[in-house]
């Protein structure tokens, strides 16, 4: 991972959340890299089994860390920044898909119920799903298949094995709504595709390299415009 530069890795790492923050709010705004460094991932996983786009959903992280920076001064450290950095790209991402045209939603729900169903009841071939690579875009194919609803907390719990607490608080749901989605999730997938992958969940929709780059510099960019403009965080 690239951390800011001349800052020693060790140290940064060792910081929480709200420890890079508070330097960020005092005006180092180069550590806010170890934050999106930090979540890009979930932020891109999350935001991705919401809208099924690979590009919205990256242009949704980026959007996300950008309000996050705009609003710092709303953070008053009563939850974890993390989850308060999730429920913004949630709700961003939401706020996206409600836009999209009704009729079309409709139908997309629909065919990806029925792709859902056709690809679960597929056992692949042990022997032609051997390797971790191809285990882990069978993962992808399966969970983007779900319905929005169910794919977003298969993708909040068992990939990105966020708790029941933490999904519900970022998706403003009841905890007992997050463990029926996700039972009826895991129902649509035949249950053993979750149960077969184990730890192997965590390898699947990996934000790394490039694009982890791409997000990084975008963000930078954004908030230079900000500050030319006159904005500023509190």
């Amino acid at each position: 991972m690239e951390i800011v530069e001349g800052l020693n890795t060790a140290t940064a790492e060792a910081w929480t959340d709200e420890e890079v923050i508070a330097r960020v709010k005092a005006g180092d705004t180069a550590m806010y890299e170890i934050i999106m460094r930090r979540h890009n991932q979930r932020l891109y996983r999350i935001s991705r089994a919401i809208l099924n786009d690979d590009a919205e959903a990256e242009d949704v992280t980026q959007d996300a860390y950008v309000r996050a920076y705009q609003n710092l001064h709303q953070f008053a450290g009563y939850s974890l920044f993390s989850a308060w950095l999730t429920r913004i790209a949630v709700h961003e991402s939401l706020r996206r898909l409600r836009l999209r045209n009704r009729n079309q939603q409709l139908d997309e729900i629909a065919q990806e119920e029925e792709g859902s169903m056709r690809v679960a009841e597929t056992s692949p071939d042990p022997e032609q799903r051997a390797s971790l690579a191809e285990l882990s875009q069978l993962l992808e194919e399966v969970v983007l298949g779900l319905p929005e609803s169910y794919r977003t907390v298969v993708m909040m719990r068992d990939v990105e094995q966020m708790s029941t607490f933490e999904t519900a608080e970022a998706l403003d749901l009841t905890e007992q709504n997050v463990k029926v989605r996700l039972h009826r999730g895991h129902a649509m997938m035949r249950g053993w595709l979750v149960e077969r992958m184990g730890g192997a969940c965590k390898t699947a929709f990996p934000f790394m390299g490039v694009r982890c780059d791409r997000v990084v510099h975008g963000v930078f960019a954004r908030i230079e415009k900000l500050s030319q403009s006159g904005s500023h965080t509190a």
